[in-house]
């Protein structure tokens, strides 16, 4: 599709056993974007259902000009879903949204406008949930809670799928395992200029959520991926040489201390089990110490091979030299 051609939103929907919720999502979205004047595209990714998720989005697909149905062989997840939407979308801006009906098409215009303000991505705020549970709110506010104080980007909701983005943004970044509730942070990190609006949120209408209190472990180890992302991607050496050398030196020190304790004490120390971990301190450190080595080989790797520079230039303006 040549750029002229291409739609100006990409609307993005992953979708798990939504085929009750399908129709009437479809019919929301087109009622709210027909009437803004802009082109638009609705990308919906069927990520494995079991259900007639599949087939109802292949009938909406064929009455539907704007509808863009991207079918996965197996369940994914949804990282992987918004990643495939991520790809199969060409518009210049693009908005995420859950299936279920609970993130609600009318506010989409919302975030649009504000993106056009200058920012890179904008980011929906449920801050009147209709989750009753309390096994969704409070984790939720935990989870919320520590991304925010980890990462250093302040937002009150992270787990709304509702938000917009240039594609510039979403084309500097990899998802992998359930990191796309990281995509603000992943986007800080590259640089991007991030806010948040106030969105409705409705209480879901068919099926049950396929959220659980196991997802809670496996965002706090993403957190940490992303954490070490932040800080130490492009100088992993930083945090494992730096361990390395401290077990290297603590270890040192002790066997010095036993040193002296045998050869000038003349004090028995081969069952004394300071012995021993002066011994694993010094193992340890060179061990992490090469471990830092590789990481950075890796890390060069990653960037060399990829021809993925360390830096994000956001704009080039140069000055018209005179005739």
């Amino acid at each position: 599709m040549s750029e002229s051609q291409a739609p100006e939103v990409s609307i993005v929907v992953p979708l798990f056993n939504e085929a009750e919720s399908l129709p009437p999502l479809v019919e929301q979205l087109l009622a709210s974007l027909r009437p803004q004047g802009r082109s638009f595209e609705l990308v919906l990714v069927d990520d494995g259902s079991v259900d007639a998720t599949a087939s109802v989005l292949t009938r909406l697909a064929e009455t539907t000009p704007e509808l863009v149905a991207v079918l996965l062989r197996r369940n994914y997840g949804q990282t992987a879903a918004m990643a495939a939407g991520f790809d199969a979308s060409v518009g210049a801006l693009i908005v995420t949204l859950d299936g279920d009906l609970q993130n609600d098409p009318a506010d989409i215009p919302l975030l649009l406008k504000r993106l056009e303000k200058g920012f890179d991505l904008v980011s929906g705020w449920r801050h009147e949930r209709q989750d009753g549970a309390l096994n969704r709110l409070l984790p939720s506010k935990i989870a919320n809670g520590l991304i925010a104080r980890v990462t250093g980007v302040k937002l009150h909701d992270y787990g709304c799928s509702l938000k917009a983005y240039r594609r510039e943004v979403v084309a500097d970044m990899n998802l992998y395992g359930e990191l796309h509730r990281f995509l603000p942070a992943l986007a800080f990190i590259e640089g991007a200029r991030i806010t948040e609006v106030k969105v409705q949120h409705h209480a879901r209408r068919f099926g049950r959520s396929k959220y659980g209190l196991d997802r809670t472990f496996r965002v706090l180890m993403d957190l940490l991926t992303v954490t070490f992302m932040k800080r130490f991607l492009t100088r992993p050496m930083h945090v494992f040489g730096l361990g390395g050398l401290a077990g290297i030196g603590a270890g040192l020190l002790i066997a010095l201390h036993l040193s002296y304790a045998k050869l000038v004490l003349q004090e028995n120390i081969g069952n004394r089990p300071l012995l021993m971990v002066a011994v694993l301190a010094i193992v340890t450190g060179v061990q992490l110490f090469c471990f830092g080595l590789l990481a950075e080989l890796q890390m060069r790797t990653y960037h060399e091979s990829q021809g993925r520079p360390i830096y994000r230039v956001r704009a080039t303006m140069r000055g018209r030299l005179g005739t």
